[in-house]
């Protein structure tokens, strides 16, 4: 019992560790937290002026509603996505991440406090966003299953730790290049996945793609859940895919993430830069 109220001790304290960095760095948040805000907006506005282009023949609540969904829902992955690669590369600026990876504890510690924190954040400040998109374009989620679609969201999350601890690989063995490297995997998703359009609309083989990745099924079910009121027997069959991939992706990336964690040592590149 001891050892693991241990681990959970210092899963806890990545946890307090990345909050005192968001409290220290609290300017920038606000102005990423405005960035984001101003992005889902102006996606939103594309559906209002989607209706004055195409007159009565586009629904123009229905195609907000579609777009602000799926820019929310892309915000909350991606952010999660970003917490866990970015990680390695703000521990390299700050000095810290030699005393981290050598500290005496497992990496799943390490990784769990991380992952736990970025979940809570996202949910957060994707929650602040919502906010403001339901105020702007006056948004009717009353038949909306808003439990379902959290539901959806969390299965979502443990496909993107996956992926996230495989990107954290990038800036671990490229200090220089790897941080800028992990905006291609996130790329690929969001032009596969059917963020701000059907995944019908694309080419065959980018439809055969989007079967690997996550977050068609988190956007498939988030969308069911919020814009059609889908319960949980519908819901599941976005929620298994999702759950199936992040079992895949977590253990995978963990054990990839050690192979380099170890290179890196030997290698010598748990150096600071900046």
């Amino acid at each position: 019992m001891s050892a693991i109220t241990h681990e959970l001790r210092a899963s806890y304290a990545f946890m307090e560790r990345n909050y005192f960095l968001v409290r220290r760095y609290w300017t920038w948040e606000l102005v990423w937290l405005a960035y984001s805000t101003a992005n889902c907006l102006a996606i939103g506005y594309i559906g209002v002026g989607m209706e004055q282009v195409g007159g009565a023949s586009v629904d123009g609540d229905f195609l907000v509603l579609y777009l602000v969904v799926g820019a929310l829902v892309w915000r909350y992955l991606s952010l999660i996505f970003y917490w866990i690669t970015d990680i390695v590369g703000l521990e390299r600026w700050e000095g810290t991440i030699e005393y981290t990876l050598m500290a005496p504890i497992h990496r799943l510690t390490h990784m769990a406090g991380q992952t736990l924190f970025s979940i809570g954040y996202s949910l957060f400040s994707t929650g602040l966003v919502l906010v403001a998109a339901t105020l702007a374009f006056d948004l009717d989620l009353r038949q909306a299953n808003l439990f379902g679609a959290v539901a959806v969201m969390l299965a979502g999350s443990l496909s993107f730790i996956g992926i996230g601890i495989v990107g954290s690989i990038l800036p671990l063995l490229f200090p220089e290049r790897g941080a800028q490297m992990t905006h291609v995997i996130i790329a690929v998703l969001l032009l596969i996945s059917g963020v701000y359009y059907p995944v019908d609309v694309l080419p065959q083989a980018l439809q055969k793609l989007s079967l690997l990745s996550p977050a068609t099924y988190v956007l498939e079910g988030v969308r069911a859940a919020l814009l059609e009121g889908a319960g949980m027997d519908r819901l599941i069959n976005s929620i298994a895919p999702a759950l199936l991939i992040g079992l895949v992706a977590m253990p995978l990336g963990l054990q990839a993430f050690a192979l380099a964690e170890r290179y890196a040592k030997r290698a010598g590149k748990l150096h600071r830069n900046g």
